[in-house]
């Protein structure tokens, strides 16, 4: 971590309230218990506000190293997972060929 004068949150206090505040919203909260089937976790976010706030008022050093841990395991978690699809390097060979509805149309 660089010295307290230099060193910025890795995003705005305005950003981390804003997920905050659509992390409580019902759309959010009906989305997500829908897709994953449990409210969300929404306390994070308003951990990394306070924080943020405190170290814009007091440079605190234990703020400083809250957001650090946070958004270091917002990427670990974001980085886990795998992709659904496997990319292809090149177009099959056959793409440009009509696709067999098409011959049927015909």
């Amino acid at each position: 971590m660089a010295d307290g004068g230099s060193w910025r949150p890795p995003r705005p206090c305005e950003a981390y309230r804003a997920e905050w505040k659509l992390c409580r919203s019902a759309r959010h909260r009906l989305h997500h218990y829908y897709v994953h089937g449990e409210r969300p976790a929404c306390e994070q976010w308003r951990r990394d506000l306070v924080s943020c706030r405190e170290w814009e008022e007091r440079r605190s050093a234990e703020a400083q190293r809250s957001l650090c841990e946070s958004e270091r395991a917002r990427v670990q978690t974001a980085r886990k997972h795998t992709l659904v699809w496997a990319l292809r390097r090149s177009p099959p060979a056959d793409w440009h060929l009509p696709l067999p509805q098409e011959e049927k149309d015909k």
